[in-house]
């Protein structure tokens, strides 16, 4: 009855307080049996598909407009598939296809699975911020990050870009994040807007994630990983339009 308001129905605001992106590169082949239809992979050298894993800590998230003190403050997991959609007006949009959410307080994990479609779960989330390192882990979700605090980063070893300015562009957030209603045939689009985006590339020492391998890839590549601090952010009302 309610299904509606998963819809995104009202605009939500946050303040990043960082952004944290790994980027891994996988043949497309691999990857086009976990989008819609209605969605096409967004592919590098006519060969890669890519997933990224966002990690977000947010600050006073809440209803559009509303005062920040109602806000509260999550940590947000995104697992996502770079993707193409062409709309209704013709228009080729480059956005994400969500996978799996999770974020570290059942509060989060209630209301974004009555106003989103983006399958919450609620986790441990352990940080450790030693001298040169930083390390993120959830002994819930299985996955671990090992990150060097060096100035100087060199692009991941196996990595399909030939340099950062290459690799800035499957660095995310895109503008656009989709949704496929197959019953009803209809294509939710969410539009994020945001300002002074200047990803920092930052070393990645040593990754593992569970919910990848329960994918069944194979051999998935990292191909950049990025920071970025201290952005307002916004998500637009969502929009919705008939696709078959």
């Amino acid at each position: 009855m309610f299904s509606f308001l998963k819809n995104h129905p009202f605009a939500v605001e946050a303040f990043f307080e960082s952004s944290l992106v790994l980027t891994f590169a996988i043949p497309k082949v691999q990857l086009q049996n976990l989008i819609p239809e209605c969605l096409q992979l967004d592919i590098f050298q006519d060969e890669w598909a890519f997933i990224a894993v966002a990690m977000v800590q947010t600050k006073a998230l809440r209803p559009k407009g509303f005062p920040k003190i109602i806000g509260n403050d999550f940590f947000l997991i995104g697992y996502r598939v770079f993707v193409r959609y062409t709309n209704s007006r013709g228009k080729n949009l480059r956005g994400l296809y969500i996978l799996k959410s999770e974020t570290d307080k059942k509060r989060m994990e209630f209301m974004g699975n009555i106003f989103t479609h983006y399958k919450y779960t609620t986790t441990d989330i352990n940080q450790i911020d030693r001298t040169n390192t930083l390390e993120i882990a959830s002994i819930k979700s299985k996955f671990r990050i090992t990150l060097g605090k060096a100035e100087e980063v060199p692009l991941p070893e196996q990595s399909p870009f030939n340099d950062w300015k290459e690799a800035r562009k499957f660095a995310g957030p895109l503008p656009f994040t989709f949704t496929y209603n197959k019953q009803t045939g209809e294509v939710l689009i969410i539009e994020g807007v945001r300002e002074n985006w200047i990803p920092k590339p930052v070393k990645v020492i040593d990754y593992d994630f569970e919910f990848l391998r329960a994918l069944n890839l194979r051999n998935p590549i990292l191909a950049n990983a990025f920071i970025i601090k201290n952005i307002p952010y916004y998500w637009k009302k969502g929009k919705t339009e008939q696709w078959s």
